[in-house]
């Protein structure tokens, strides 16, 4: 009756509904007629059975209220979801169309390698980190320096994640590196950068496939994915996490990258961030080494940054970071969308910082140009470590370990065959081998001189002059071959060590893959390569490294002579650069 009472009301009851003087808001009649607000006067004076009407009245408001009010939250949320989920989406598509892409390997033989999986078909990650200092983009070409097309790798970093997410490396490959380079070519297949000797930094004017072409060949790991940052990307990823504390040694100032900053501490961000990592002459002897050892620095930093101000777990900071990051990124196929970059974000972050070990491949000085460096002694066992998933960082278990899971290394192609045995070749009293040091390691062409004569060589084997060479080879004029095999045959080269030469003599040259010992590290007969040193300290001998938890570090200014300044004659150190350029603002307080 009461609900026929509200339904059928006359039309003065439907203003009321609509807002008109008199009407309550819902459109529901405030009481009983001719009652208040509440009924009571009209319970009055209807007595026992008209407050029983009131109350049934009054109850029945309160629920339609109670139901509209519900229905009203219910579409509020509604909407907040919908609206979250189209900013979602729209957020999504944002930081997607960011990221730009490029094939992840543009080598002209060969490919980009395939991990291994454990017995878990857990594998590990290989991630070229490249540094572009391309300025052929107007943000980049206003930061200063050369503008216009053409790139190099300012910076080249293999970061390896183990199988089992518990440990990281992040090996640096100096700039300033010569080895064999591989020829690249383009999608269409036309080439775009020649086979040559040359330094690593130059093949990405191939395109970033190309430096991942040419790291593989010199490292021989797979490479299962590459990012590019450029110039922009470490200024605005500097500012999202809110600067990076660094230290200096000294003052410092390099008028080429524009760093000054003062001894001590300073939380780095912007231009300032981007002049710290890119400074050369500055650290160290001014050569990229230095540069590298403060990149280690910085980078740790940044990780112990990320983890300890909450920025992976703020959405603000997250988003910050993410938008900042993804417009400075080219990556392969395989990373192109954000929720695979996101996934490998989740695999490092799984990593302790104590267990995220930076170091950089052992170097040498290039006798023909000091400026140049190649492959120094223990950097192809230090490349096999990495390879068969060996912790840097020490502790736990190891490939190989009874309690480990992980192969000992990934795949590879079947060894060569090893040159032919002793008993079919010439007779060894006869053939007289010059050998030549090119490891940079004292004493091993003597070492092998003497292994020589003691397998029967002529006693006119002797040594060369020392060079450097990556590679291990015995060279033969036209006509004996089959001396430089017997050669390859008692040091258990394989077949294909064996070359043909310019040279009168059949000449061993021993490189940088072959620093120890006497029969080399394939074994006889063309075997797999023995186990890498289990001990970090054995392994990183003769390489730069510290963890992404040491703060007591701080960068090493160099007391070279390795900067000049307009107005003086000659070089001067960083820190008498820094005295002398006091017109030159500090890059940080």
């Amino acid at each position: 009756m009461i609900r026929g009472q509200a339904g059928n009301a006359g039309p003065g009851a439907r203003r009321r509904a609509d807002g008109a003087p008199g009407g309550a808001a819902d459109g529901i009649s405030g009481g009983i007629p001719g009652g208040g607000p509440d009924g009571e006067p009209g319970a009055a004076s209807g007595g026992r059975a008209a407050r029983r009407e009131a109350a049934r009245r009054q109850g029945r408001r309160g629920r339609r209220r109670l139901r509209r009010w519900q229905k009203a939250v219910l579409w509020t949320a509604a909407g907040a979801v919908v609206l979250t989920t189209g900013a979602g989406g729209y957020l999504y598509y944002r930081l997607n169309a960011n990221i730009q892409n490029a094939p992840l390997f543009a080598g002209e033989e060969g490919d980009a390698g395939k991990e291994v999986p454990d017995a878990f078909g857990r594998t590990p990650i290989n991630v070229l980190v490249i540094g572009s200092d391309s300025r052929d983009d107007p943000e980049d070409c206003q930061i200063g320096g050369d503008c216009g097309g053409g790139a190099n790798a300012d910076v080249n970093l293999l970061l390896h994640v183990s199988a089992d997410r518990s440990n990281a490396t992040v090996m640096s490959i100096p700039r300033d590196l010569v080895t064999d380079l591989p020829g690249c070519k383009d999608k269409a297949g036309k080439s775009v950068f020649k086979a040559q000797r040359g330094m690593i930094n130059s093949t990405l004017q191939g395109g970033p496939g190309c430096t991942v072409a040419a790291v593989r060949k010199l490292t021989d790991l797979p490479i299962d994915h590459f990012v590019q940052v450029n110039f922009t990307g470490v200024i605005k990823m500097s500012d999202a996490v809110g600067g990076v504390p660094v230290c200096v040694s000294d003052n410092v100032y390099d008028p080429y990258s524009h760093l000054r900053l003062s001894k001590g501490e300073h939380t780095l961000q912007g231009m300032a961030a981007l002049q710290f990592v890119r400074t050369r002459h500055g650290f160290g002897d001014g050569t990229d080494t230095g540069r590298s050892s403060a990149q280690h620095l910085f980078l740790g930093s940044m990780v112990r940054q990320l983890k300890g101000a909450g920025t992976l777990t703020d959405p603000g900071k997250l988003l910050s970071l993410a938008d900042a990051a993804t417009k400075a990124l080219t990556v392969d196929p395989g990373l192109d969308g954000i929720t695979r970059l996101v996934g490998l974000g989740q695999d490092i972050s799984k990593v302790p910082s104590e267990r995220i070990t930076f170091t950089t491949m052992q170097i040498v000085h290039d006798p023909s140009n000091d400026s140049r460096r190649l492959i120094g002694p223990g950097a192809t066992e230090l490349f096999r470590a990495i390879g068969s998933d060996r912790s840097l960082s020490g502790g736990g278990p190891q490939p190989g370990d009874a309690a480990s899971t992980v192969p000992s290394a990934p795949a590879a192609p079947p060894a060569p065959s090893s040159a032919p045995p002793a008993a079919t070749g010439p007779d060894r009293s006869g053939i007289t081998v010059v050998v030549r040091n090119g490891t940079g390691v004292t004493g091993r062409a003597k070492a092998l001189v003497e292994a020589l004569r003691q397998d029967g060589f002529a006693k006119g084997t002797d040594t060369g002059p020392s060079t450097t060479a990556e590679h291990t080879t015995v060279t033969h004029p036209a006509g004996r071959e089959a001396e430089a095999q017997q050669v390859a045959a008692a040091l258990g080269l394989p077949a294909s060590a064996v070359q043909a030469g310019k040279g009168s003599s059949i000449e061993l040259l021993i490189g940088a893959d072959w620093t120890t010992g006497t029969s080399y590290p394939s074994g006889t007969g063309g075997t797999a390569p023995s186990a890498p040193p289990a001990d970090p300290k054995t392994l990183l001998k003769g390489a730069d490294a510290s963890t992404a938890d040491d703060t007591s570090g701080c960068a090493q200014v160099g007391h070279e002579g390795t900067v000049e300044l307009p107005g003086y004659k000659g070089s001067m150190t960083p820190v008498q650069a820094f005295d002398r350029s006091k017109d030159v603002p500090l890059s940080a307080p």
